[in-house]
């Protein structure tokens, strides 16, 4: 029988190794992405929550992928206001209240320097989406996003 613990086995059975040690980190799920939940759907979303996070934003993404968004938090509830500049993907953004409730929705669209601005001021976290993501599941002003997941991060 071969020694597979010495010769060119050794390289092999490395190299397996690191596969696999890989192909466990990525079905543990990407660290970066939360998981936000409104009934049967679920985003998982990206994390802004400093200034420079908030600034930088979606912008020079060429694509994204259905399932994932970008999660603006902020300071404290109060009105806000958002632009496409250099943002490439159509979007569609909720402004969601303290407790994780839809306040409204507005669709957004690439490279639009158009200020979309939230009617509430009462907004605590803002959503970007793929455009129509909020309209394909059904998500509507009311429905509640379960905020469990980024509870107490507040912007730093």
């Amino acid at each position: 029988m071969a020694d597979f613990v010495s010769g060119p086995w050794r390289l092999a059975k490395c190299a397996l190794c690191l596969v696999l040690l890989w192909g466990c980190g990525a079905a543990a799920g990407d660290p970066r992405r939360t998981p936000l939940r409104c009934g049967d759907a679920v985003v998982l979303v990206e994390v802004a929550d400093d200034p420079a996070e908030r600034a930088q934003g979606l912008m020079m993404r060429r694509e994204m992928a259905e399932d994932h968004g970008m999660l603006f938090v902020f300071d404290e509830a109060g009105r806000q206001s958002f632009w496409m500049h250099n943002t490439l993907i159509p979007l569609s953004i909720a402004y969601l209240g303290e407790g994780g409730e839809v306040l409204e929705i507005h669709d957004m669209f690439p490279l639009d320097r158009s200020a979309v601005a939230s009617e509430s001021g009462a907004v605590r976290y803002a959503l970007e989406v793929n455009r129509g993501w909020f309209q394909r599941r059904g998500i509507k002003a009311g429905d509640r996003f379960d905020m469990g997941a980024v509870a107490g991060r507040a912007a730093r």
